[in-house]
């Protein structure tokens, strides 16, 4: 199970790598069109590929091998690794390339090579994610990859923080579970003598609002550019102590 992983995520990695040459051929809002299309041609490619995915139906009866513990365990590890890369200084390269990849390159810093490591990476272990996915539903199909999975990643990441990696760790655990909280919405509810019918992907609508809103009032995220510490927690409830200390 472990090495169909790593299998995974290095079939992945060299896509990724060879997908970089085409796609940092372009900069900014073209660059994110260029990454979307390049996922629905693929996801139409495997969709009519037969022989191989067995197209819309998919590949079924896989083992179930994914646990929780294999779950967090690979989290621990990507999370880890993520946040030692990004105290390196390839990590310090990668932020002055997406601060001002001009001024980054006339220092002397590839910005190729370097959004290249990190397009590769991310990458890697989007393979290994699919991996565990497919082993947890004992399914794998084409039509689980649509554009509300991108959606739903891209929420995650803004509403965390571009610049933090416990951001997106908070944020992932936030959207995970208001997508199952909010499930009720999409089912017909009775409020006394009233009855609203069920309205399909109402769930994705009022994500769509959240966004906005955070757009609006938190546009840095929830983290923004920081990173989770306790001593922040505990100031944080200190502060709180004081003003209610200070009302009194």
């Amino acid at each position: 199970f472990l090495i169909s992983l790593i299998a995974a995520g290095v079939v992945t990695a060299i896509c990724g790598f060879m997908m970089g040459f085409a796609v940092f051929r372009v900069r900014g809002d073209y660059l994110a069109i260029v990454t979307l299309g390049f996922g629905e041609v693929v996801r139409v490619v495997a969709n009519n590929t037969q022989t191989v995915t067995n197209g819309p139906l998919g590949l079924k009866g896989l083992a179930d091998h994914t646990t929780v513990w294999w779950t967090w365990g690979l989290a621990i590890i990507t999370i880890f690794y993520v946040s030692r890369l990004v105290r390196s200084s390839y990590g310090m390269a990668m932020k002055a390339v997406k601060y001002d990849e001009a001024a980054a390159e006339a220092v002397g810093i590839n910005a190729f090579r370097h959004k290249m490591l990190a397009f590769t990476s991310s990458a890697f272990f989007e393979g290994i994610g699919g991996g565990l996915l497919a082993h947890l539903i004992t399914t794998i199909s084409p039509t689980l990859f649509t554009f509300f999975l991108t959606f739903n990643l891209l929420i995650i990441i803004v509403v965390g923080g571009l610049g933090s990696t416990t951001g997106a760790v908070i944020a992932a655990i936030l959207v995970t579970w208001g997508g199952e909280f909010l499930r009720f919405v999409e089912e017909p509810i009775n409020i006394f003598f009233i009855h609203i019918p069920a309205v399909p992907g109402m769930r994705m609508v009022i994500f769509s609002l959240l966004l906005v809103l955070m757009m609006i009032f938190a546009r840095h995220g929830i983290m923004g550019t920081r990173e989770f510490s306790w001593n922040w927690v505990v100031d944080k409830m200190n502060g709180i102590k004081i003003l209610s200390r200070m009302k009194r």
